[in-house]
């Protein structure tokens, strides 16, 4: 068996390949399983340890081999038909897996549905291989906790090097179990960076696309405002195709009400080569200053970066943006994830320990030796704050979100530049695409010398995932500067 793999595996497939291997005889989705679980087991659980995964579906091998049987009976159901995917932890499956958002306190808790994003899956025949591990609570617990570690899961680690190195949160284990080639595709979530961030720090594609666009039905919230689900993987084209299967209308979320008419069922269609051409791309004067003295910034890799895009025929313009150095309040997470969380708390089975933040946070009192490795400042703060959602503090900082990150944010610059995107480092500009709900991209760059992944991001308007797909796709195809993690030799 391992002899198989190694063959067959020796490099990273993408969908169209895979789908083209088992069309031909070439392999099996339940052989696909099988290998990523040989990975994890070798690699993430044990050896160098990456520690990404964070459960694994005991059902994910009988799925695997239905979905093969159905393949050779009735045919395919499309480009997901048979590939395995990971989900963050923090979203509901009503199937035997957990969903804990890292916590020690929902260690048992098993969902009675689906989250509308996996009953989406599921139809387009992806086999749910697991679950990945998460900075705690989407980094509500802690201002101590270390991005990518739970108390559940413990510590993921970066794929590109020693333990130290940042491996960005909260979808930690999304983007390392993508990046470390333990799955196909991963589906990760964000408020602020949490998509982006990851992203970026272990050289994977992410989007992050408008709020509402996907379903956040059934993902254990932190904001409504800000949350949303989105795809992660190796390349575009991968990302591009998962989009268009999380993507759709859902009568329990609101949010999807306003993309009625705007979402498309198929984001492939805007993988053009030469996709840049032509394209109006806004870069901030001094894009770099807030990241001068940090080591996710470097300045010769996105000087390059923008040199390829001229390359491939994109106008490049200096723009000002004031908004986004403006100093952002943060009621609307403050308020948003007391109100959010405690109603999902209250809401849980009966047998389970806890039904609200405070019964969480005296759950970890009571179990600190586990659960409270970096305490829980954030959390008890939170608690603090009424759940009624009318504070003037959080209703002017929810207008002013709004005002400063649309109208006199990105719609402004896009309008007044006549820009179809903006450019950014790494994920810098995460917290105004976060407040106006608006799409980004982020998309593997190249290594600084020490060998950390550097990235960049595209970023738009509402709804304008199409262009930023079609101009990550273009740098992507112009560059391929994505390298493989080299684990294996970590764990001979």
């Amino acid at each position: 068996m391992t002899i198989r793999f190694n063959r067959f595996y020796k490099d990273e497939l993408t969908i169209y390949e895979i789908q083209s291997a088992m069309e031909n005889g070439v392999i099996t989705s339940k052989e696909l399983v099988m290998y990523y679980i040989y990975r994890i087991a070798k690699y993430d659980q044990d050896g160098p340890g990456m520690n990404s995964v964070l459960e694994i579906n005991p059902e994910a091998i009988f799925i695997a081999e239905a979905l093969d049987n159905e393949r050779n009976t009735k045919g395919v159901r499309g480009p997901l038909h048979g590939i395995p995917v990971f989900l963050k932890d923090n979203i509901e499956t009503s199937d035997s897996m957990h969903t804990s958002a890292g916590t020690i306190a929902l260690e048992n808790y098993i969902a009675e549905k689906d989250a509308f994003l996996v009953e989406k899956l599921r139809k387009a025949g992806a086999v749910i291989i697991g679950k990945t591990n998460m900075t705690e609570l989407a980094n509500a617990m802690s201002t101590t906790m270390w991005a990518g570690y739970s108390s559940r899961g413990g510590q993921v680690l970066n794929p590109y090097g020693d333990s130290d190195l940042f491996v960005g949160g909260s979808s930690s284990g999304s983007a390392v179990a993508v990046a470390a080639n333990f799955t196909v595709l991963s589906v990760g979530t964000e408020t602020d960076a949490s998509i982006l961030s990851p992203a970026i720090q272990n050289s994977v594609v992410g989007i992050k696309p408008t709020v509402g666009l996907i379903s956040r039905s059934g993902i254990i919230p932190f904001t409504y405002s800000q949350d949303t689900a989105g795809p992660m993987a190796r390349n575009v084209t991968d990302a591009a195709i998962l989009l268009g299967v999380l993507a759709g209308l859902d009568k329990e979320d609101a949010a999807t009400f306003k993309s009625e008419g705007r979402i498309e069922q198929d984001y492939s269609i805007h993988l053009e080569t030469h996709g840049l051409k032509g394209a109006r791309i806004g870069i901030l004067k001094n894009s770099g200053q807030d990241f001068l003295n940090s080591d996710e910034y470097d300045e010769a890799l996105f000087q390059k970066a923008i040199q390829v895009i001229k390359e491939q025929g994109a106008i490049i313009k200096e723009i000002e943006m004031p908004s986004i150095h403006r100093d952002w309040k943060w009621g609307v997470n403050l308020y948003e994830l007391k109100h959010s969380l405690d109603n999902f708390l209250s809401k849980l089975p009966a047998n389970l320990p806890i039904h609200s933040i405070k019964d969480l946070i005296e759950y970890n009192q009571f179990n600190k030796e586990k659960a409270l490795k970096y305490g829980q400042d954030k959390l008890v703060q939170r608690d603090s704050f009424p759940n009624t959602l009318r504070n003037p503090d959080y209703l002017l900082s929810k207008l002013e979100d709004l005002y400063f990150s649309q109208d006199q944010g990105i719609d402004l610059a896009l309008e007044k530049y006549s820009l179809d995107s903006i450019l950014f480092p790494s994920y810098i500009g995460s917290t105004i695409s976060a407040k106006a709900g608006y799409p980004s991209i982020a998309i593997p760059a190249g290594y600084k010398q020490d060998g950390r992944p550097f990235g960049i991001t595209f970023a738009g308007t509402a709804y304008s995932e199409g262009k930023l797909i079609k101009y990550a796709y273009a740098f992507e195809q112009a560059t391929n500067h994505r390298k493989s993690p080299i684990i294996e030799k970590d764990s001979e």
